[in-house]
């Protein structure tokens, strides 16, 4: 395993990371599953709805970015060798989350499988610099490869 991380950790989890250990929050953090995420086509899941601004844990795979200079990412519950993202939030699939980084980003392979580490956003927003809609975000994410 390798760890990504770019919250701003302490020099030893960082280092714990750069050897592959999967951080103990990652045991501690609620989970959501892609398909637990909606209750009827496009509402949210009532438990969905509660996990509202906290740290969860996802599992998925990172979509290619359309841009590189981007500081995302689309987190999707199928590997996809191109970016899925929508320009209206009617079209919004729901097995996508967009995943926002703090600090630099270092994607990886669209196939390899990732546990994400966020807090959960939900609502419709659109990026400033891109333009891109989303209903659900990840923010500040941190990701491990499995």
């Amino acid at each position: 395993m390798h760890r990504r991380s770019f919250l701003g950790l302490s020099a030893t989890a960082a280092l714990a990371g750069t050897f592959g250990a999967i951080t103990p929050a990652f045991a501690d953090l609620p989970s959501l599953r892609f398909r637990d995420m909606y209750s009827r086509g496009k509402d949210l899941s009532d438990q969905a709805v509660a996990l509202q601004g906290l740290r969860i844990v996802m599992t998925g795979y990172m979509a290619p970015p359309l841009k590189p200079e981007i500081n995302f990412f689309v987190l999707t519950k199928t590997p996809m060798a191109t970016c899925p993202f929508c320009d209206d939030a009617t079209d919004w699939p729901n097995d996508i989350v967009l995943s926002y980084f703090a600090g630099d980003m270092k994607f990886t392979r669209f196939s390899n499988l990732i546990r994400v580490e966020g807090t959960f956003d939900t609502g419709i927003e659109t990026d400033g610099p891109t333009g891109f809609v989303s209903k659900v975000r990840l923010l500040d994410t941190s990701y491990t490869i499995l």
